[in-house]
């Protein structure tokens, strides 16, 4: 095991590295933890999977509030849920497999049905990435080829795991390519305020800054229309129970991205414990896993809040653009953090 610490803006952060076991086809697995404020947070080098945060309630003790797996073999067993993992090159689903780019139609691996899903058959959730200590935590980085998955251009990717003042959670992605590309990642952390292995999480209470979402069919590909969620279910601008499934990507309010701008929130009133979300990404993917079936979780067992552009963006030019280019980088930030109410 070796530790370091970050100082100046990222002081006080713990940093530790321990070998986590192997793959089933004996590739090493590192596992990284940061540690901060009374946040605990820990990373595999596998699907850059984040696989326990720990954060405290109303009374101070210490609680994983998002599920994980205890071994690299249950994470190889079960990865259809993509807990906590990265997901890419494209969170969510492209229509038909497929997108016209520059005039060329470039064909995916189809993973669920006939859509590609989060990447493909072999994403960002199953590579073993590289890792490197930095000030108050982790980047990890990984090398995705052309035509990797069906995707054109070599891209450069990392994701940087850091803790903030109060334990607040950053995730920044970045990219680059050599050619014409789609990118879209998000972090797929399931969230259960009250603890990991709490059973449901539909209690809990929710607000998302989204006055529209991305209506879909029945595969769940969104149809290109944006509709108000006024009336509808969707509609989570005031704070309510989730109470029920949910799988929809929502539309947030420009003055809801950015900077100290509240995406969403998450409250537990069990344990008192709250969780913000802050992004620079123009949607929000509300997902709360209803087909768990008790291996390891039962059903909605955890909230997902996927920051992400929209599906089907590629083949829907009036959804923001996921285009990348060279010369160009991709930069996206995320930060999850954590209080008591």
């Amino acid at each position: 095991m070796t530790m370091t610490s970050g100082t100046g803006t990222d002081t006080d952060t713990a940093v530790q590295a321990e070998d986590f076991g192997a793959l089933a086809d004996g590739t090493p697995v590192r596992r990284w933890t940061l540690d901060r404020d009374g946040v605990r947070v820990r990373i595999l080098t596998y699907g850059a999977i984040v696989q326990s945060v720990e954060a405290p309630g109303r009374d101070g003790s210490r609680a994983p509030v998002a599920l994980g797996l205890p071994d690299v073999a249950g994470y190889e067993e079960f990865p259809g849920p993509y807990f906590g993992a990265v997901v890419g090159r494209y969170a969510n689903r492209i229509g038909g497999a497929s997108f016209v780019l520059d005039g060329r139609t470039h064909r995916l691996t189809a993973n669920e049905g006939a859509t590609h899903l989060h990447g493909g058959a072999r994403g960002f959730d199953k590579r073993v990435w590289d890792a490197v200590a930095v000030p108050g935590g982790v980047r990890m980085s990984l090398v995705s080829a052309d035509g990797d998955e069906g995707y054109p251009g070599r891209l450069d990717f990392s994701v940087t795991y850091t803790l903030g003042p109060g334990g607040a959670l950053v995730l920044d992605h970045r990219a680059v390519t050599d050619a014409p590309t789609v990118l879209n990642p998000t972090s797929h952390l399931y969230w259960n305020l009250a603890g990991a292995d709490s059973g449901s999480a539909l209690g809990q209470q929710l607000r998302i800054a989204a006055g529209y979402f991305t209506p879909v069919d029945g595969a769940s590909v969104p149809t290109g229309e944006v509709a108000p969620v006024a009336g509808t279910r969707f509609d989570f601008r005031r704070t309510r129970a989730v109470g029920a499934g949910y799988d929809q990507n929502l539309v947030l309010e420009e003055g809801a991205r950015g900077g100290d701008a509240v995406a969403a929130e998450l409250y537990d009133a069990w344990s008192g414990r709250v969780l913000t979300v802050r992004t620079s990404e123009p949607g929000l993917q509300l997902y709360t896993a209803d087909h768990f079936d008790g291996r390891p979780f039962g059903p909605c067992a955890g909230i997902a809040l996927e920051t992400q552009h929209f599906p089907d963006s590629p083949n829907r030019p009036e959804f923001p653009s996921t285009v990348l280019r060279p010369g160009e980088e991709f930069a996206s930030r995320t930060v999850y953090a954590f209080s008591v109410r």
